[in-house]
C-alpha cells in the first residue's frame, strides 16, 4: 500500500512573515462572520491574499499560489497533492502567469490551506488583488542555450522585493511583471506592464556588457496594447530601482477611479509615453542616490550568479521560442517525444525535457509521480507559461527512463510548439467572468485535430479565452479564441470570436486579429481548416506568423469559413447549437460580480 505524504511529513520551519498572514486571515475572517468587517472590505482582503470567489457563490473559493518564475520543488509537489485531495477537487490547475490554483475550498479551511502552504514555502500572498503579481520568468532560464543573462535570481530578488512591501499593497490596479532572458521572449515580457529581456551592449573599449531591455505599458484584456521600450539600455546595477520606479509612477498617477482604466497601460495613454518615461527615470535617479535597498546587484544574483546556460562544444542547439518548426519522424513513442519535448544545448550538455499537463490540469497521483521523478533525476523543475512542466539538468542517459516515468502518469505526449498543446483558462466551469466553456473547446479542438491527422504541425499554437478578457492569452496566439454570447430569435447561444496571427518574440508584440465570429459548436472546424491549409502551403520551416504575412494577412483565408458563421436553423443538429461544451442544459450568458481577472 502507498503510503502518501502528509504534512507532518512535509513540515519546514514557517518563515515567520508567512506565520503573520496567516494570522491576519484568521482574525479578517473571524471579523467578517462577527459583522466587524462588511464584506466588500473582506473581499478586497481576500483577493490580496490569494483568494478568489468563484462562480458557484456560497463559501466555494479558488485558492491561488505564486510559484515565483515557475520554480517549484519535490515537497511543494507533494504538499499540493495533499491539498487538492483533502481540500479541492483532485487536481490542480497550471495558469498562464505560473501560478497554481486549485477550487472550490471552503473558506472555513482556506486558513488550513494557507498554513500547509506555507510549511514547504508556498504562499497565496498577492496572488491575486490590485498587487504585484506572480513575477514571471522564462521556464527555460539558466538552461537556455541563446540566453544572455539567466533571469532566475533577478526574477527571485524581484519577488522578494515586492511581496508585502508596503508600495506594493493597495495599487491602483494590478502590476504584472515578467523576464526573458533573450529576445526570443519565452518569457513574453512585451504584453506586461513592465517587461525585462536580458540583452547586451558593446561598451567604448570593445568589450561587451550584460543589462536588460526593460518594457513599460504592456497588456492584454479587452484593450490589448504592446509594452514600449523605456530606454535602449539598463544596466544590471540600475535595475532594481528601475523597477521599483515603475512601480511607484503608477502607484502616484494610476487611475484610481475608473477600474476599467487603471492598468499601466492606460496611464500611457492618459499622460502620454514620454511624459510616463521622464517620471520613471526621475524617480529612479532619486532612488539610486538614496539609501534604498534597491541599489546596486541584489543579494540573490551575487549569491547564485546570473551567467547565462551558454552551449556546450559541438552540440546542436534546439531552436525555441513561438513559431518553432517541430517535425516528427520515426515510429516510436521515444523517439517522437524526444524530437518534440526535449531542448538540447545547454552548457555542460545538461537537457531539458518538458512533461506534458492536458489543459493545465494535474491530478493528486501526477503531483506525487512528478515529486518523486525530480528526485530520482535531482532535476530543477519550472512550470511555463504553457501550462506545462519542464525538467531540467537531465544528462542523454536520463532521457528514455524518464520517457516512462511521464508515460506511465500520461504526461509524455509529444506536444511541445505542436498544435494538439492547446491552451485554455478555467472559463465558464468556475470563473465568473467567462461566458463559455473554454476548456471545453478545447478538449474538442484537440480531438479533431487528432481525427483529422493534423495535431502533430509544428510550430502552432492555440488559446482560448472564456471571455474578452485574455487569462488564455488568446491575443498572443496564432490562432485564438475569446468566449461571447451568439443570438438567433432571441435565443442566446455560445460563441467565440476567432483571431489570427498573435505573435510575441524578437522584442515585438503582434496581436491577433478579428476574423469571425462564430457558434462554439463550429469552432473546432473553423481551427482544423486554418491549420489544414497552413500545413498545405507553409514554406519549410516557415512561421504561422510569417506565413500569414506573406498570403496577404487573415482576410485571404477567411472566405474558406464564411459557411461556419451561422447557428443552423433546421434539423436536430441545431439543438446543440445551444447548449455549450460540457453542459447539458440551455445555454446562458451568465455573468458574475467580478473580483479580479487573472
Amino acid at each position: 500500500m502507498t503510503t502518501h505524504a502528509t504534512p507532518t511529513d512535509l513540515r519546514q520551519p514557517i518563515d515567520p512573515e508567512q506565520l503573520a498572514d496567516i494570522e491576519t486571515f484568521r482574525e479578517a475572517l473571524e471579523s467578517n462572520r462577527a459583522g466587524e468587517i462588511d464584506d466588500e472590505t473582506f473581499r478586497v482582503f481576500r483577493l490580496g491574499r490569494g483568494i478568489y470567489g468563484q462562480r458557484q457563490g456560497g463559501t466555494n473559493q479558488m485558492v491561488r499560489v505564486k510559484v515565483p518564475y515557475g520554480s517549484i520543488k519535490a515537497e511543494q509537489l507533494d504538499m499540493l497533492a495533499f491539498l487538492v485531495d483533502r481540500y479541492s477537487r483532485g487536481w490542480a490547475h497550471i495558469t498562464t502567469r505560473q501560478n497554481f490554483q486549485f477550487h472550490y475550498v471552503q473558506l472555513d479551511e482556506v486558513v488550513e490551506v494557507m498554513q500547509h502552504l506555507a510549511e514547504v514555502g508556498l504562499t497565496t500572498r498577492e496572488a491575486c488583488g490590485n498587487t504585484v503579481r506572480n513575477v514571471m520568468g522564462c521556464h527555460l532560464a539558466g538552461a537556455c542555450p541563446i540566453e544572455k543573462v539567466d533571469i532566475s535570481p533577478w526574477a527571485e530578488a524581484t519577488y522578494r522585493h515586492f511581496v508585502r512591501n508596503p508600495i506594493a499593497q493597495r495599487l491602483p490596479r494590478k502590476f504584472k511583471i515578467n523576464f526573458s532572458g533573450c529576445d526570443t521572449d519565452c518569457g513574453q515580457a512585451m504584453f506586461n506592464d513592465a517587461g525585462v529581456i536580458a540583452t547586451t551592449r558593446t561598451r567604448s573599449d570593445g568589450t561587451t556588457e550584460t543589462g536588460f531591455r526593460v518594457f513599460i505599458a504592456g497588456g492584454l484584456g479587452a484593450n490589448p496594447h504592446p509594452a514600449l521600450a523605456l530606454e535602449d539600455f539598463t544596466s544590471r546595477h540600475e535595475l532594481m530601482a528601475t523597477l521599483e520606479a515603475i512601480l511607484r509612477v503608477f502607484d502616484a498617477a494610476g487611475n484610481r477611479d475608473n477600474r476599467i482604466r487603471a492598468r499601466m497601460k492606460w496611464l500611457v495613454d492618459t499622460l502620454g509615453f514620454d511624459e510616463v518615461q521622464r517620471r520613471v527615470i526621475a524617480t529612479r535617479a532619486e532612488l539610486l542616490d538614496s539609501d534604498s535597498t534597491t541599489i546596486g546587484i541584489p543579494a540573490e544574483v551575487s549569491l547564485d550568479g546570473d551567467d547565462p546556460a551558454g552551449t556546450a562544444p559541438n552540440s546542436a542547439v534546439t531552436q525555441i521560442g513561438q513559431g518553432t518548426p517541430v517535425t516528427l519522424s520515426g515510429t516510436s513513442g521515444f523517439s517522437r517525444w524526444s524530437q518534440a519535448n526535449v531542448v538540447r544545448g545547454a552548457a555542460n550538455g545538461t537537457i531539458s525535457a518538458y512533461a506534458t499537463a492536458e489543459l493545465g490540469d494535474i491530478t493528486s497521483a501526477q503531483f506525487r509521480a512528478l515529486a518523486s521523478i525530480q528526485r530520482e533525476f535531482d532535476s530543477d523543475v519550472r512550470l511555463t507559461n504553457r501550462q506545462n512542466l519542464v525538467l531540467r539538468d537531465l544528462t542523454t542517459d536520463d532521457l528514455p527512463v524518464l520517457f516512462e516515468r511521464l508515460t506511465a502518469i500520461g504526461m509524455a505526449s509529444p506536444s511541445a510548439e505542436l498544435v494538439r498543446d492547446v491552451v485554455a483558462c478555467p472559463g465558464a466551469d468556475t470563473c465568473n467572468l467567462a461566458v463559455t466553456q473554454s476548456r471545453g473547446l478545447a478538449q474538442a479542438i484537440g480531438q479533431r485535430l487528432e481525427q483529422e491527422g493534423l495535431a502533430e504541425v509544428g510550430g502552432v499554437r492555440i488559446n482560448i479565452s472564456g471571455c474578452t478578457n485574455s487569462c488564455g492569452q488568446h491575443h498572443a496566439a496564432d490562432i485564438g479564441f475569446f468566449g461571447m454570447e451568439r443570438r438567433l430569435d432571441g435565443r442566446s447561444a455560445p460563441g467565440y470570436q476567432m483571431m489570427l496571427g498573435g505573435y510575441v518574440g524578437q522584442e515585438q508584440m503582434h496581436f491577433g486579429r478579428k476574423v469571425l465570429r462564430l457558434p462554439a459548436k463550429n469552432a473546432p472546424e473553423a481551427a482544423v481548416r486554418v491549420i489544414r491549409t497552413f500545413a498545405d502551403q507553409r514554406n519549410g520551416g516557415e512561421r504561422f506568423h510569417d506565413w500569414l504575412v506573406r498570403i496577404g494577412g487573415p482576410a485571404t483565408i477567411t472566405d474558406d469559413l464564411k459557411d461556419l458563421e451561422n447557428i443552423p436553423t433546421d434539423g436536430a443538429a441545431a439543438v446543440d447549437y445551444y447548449t455549450d461544451y460540457n453542459e447539458t442544459g440551455p445555454y446562458v450568458a451568465t455573468v458574475g460580480d467580478s473580483e479580479c481577472a487573472t
